[in-house]
């Protein structure tokens, strides 16, 4: 269906609307996901993967209330940050020099790592449903829930490297994104990539409650948004200035 001529300033200015409504709503929804992750009692600090079966039913069976209603709250609130990914979708279809197939490319990244956490709330939540069960069931929840949460980190590296591909490829006089978040977007890939080894190891850095596959990845993760929120409002105001002069 084509669009008339007089309706496109119509179009670009809802167009607009949504992606303003978008970055907006993010402080908000990352304020309710931060509640919801500093409310589970697991991650304060982190459990080990070396807690016998008995000392994981027990963690369960005295933390049930908090647990649930941090893994409930995941699973309806979680999927409310893949918008803000979807944001950088749209600005990622405005650049020129490629095909659009990074940004697609990029789309499927993101719905997987956003199933692979939706898997992760769920091993958390049923291995709470019945926390008098085994102690050996209710271990083998625990480190299913885990492993699915850290170490599922191919989607997350081809995202960071997507967008990388992306921003390089832009060959705009005025490109949509800097230079410097292709390499950031490669920098936060390789710091996240290690994290892959959660499901090796029980001791380290590399453990799932590690420095490195812990600490240093969601820290990642979260940087990275925080400084894409900046970087696509800036993007925003760039492509709101030009669409009015356009019109």
């Amino acid at each position: 269906m084509q669009v008339r001529t007089d309706d496109r300033p119509r179009t670009a200015a809802s167009n607009l609307r949504a992606q303003q409504a978008i970055l907006w709503s993010t402080p908000v929804v990352a304020l309710v996901l931060l509640v919801l992750f500093v409310s589970f009692p697991g991650f304060f600090p982190p459990m080990s993967p070396n807690m016998s079966a008995q000392q994981v039913a027990d963690f369960y069976r005295d933390h049930t209330g908090m647990i649930r209603f941090s893994q409930v709250g995941f699973n309806l609130c979680g999927i409310m940050i893949v918008p803000f990914f979807v944001l950088i979708l749209a600005q990622m279809q405005r650049m020129r020099g490629q095909s659009h197939i990074f940004a697609f490319s990029y789309l499927a990244a993101v719905v997987a790592g956003a199933t692979m956490f939706a898997l992760s709330d769920i091993f958390f939540a049923v291995a709470a449903f019945r926390p008098d069960r085994s102690p050996d069931l209710i271990q083998v929840l625990n480190d299913m829930a885990w492993i699915m949460f850290i170490t599922p980190i191919g989607m997350l590296v081809a995202q960071f490297v997507l967008l990388a591909l992306a921003v390089y490829f832009d060959d705009r006089g005025d490109p949509v994104f800097p230079r410097w978040i292709g390499h950031y977007s490669l920098l936060t890939a390789v710091v996240m990539a290690p994290s892959a080894c959660a499901a090796v190891y029980r001791d380290g850095p590399l453990a799932w409650d590690g420095v490195v596959s812990f600490w240093l990845r969601n820290g990642a993760f979260a940087a990275f948004v925080i400084v894409m929120f900046f970087v696509l409002r800036a993007a925003y105001r760039r492509q709101a200035r030009s669409e009015a002069v356009a019109a």
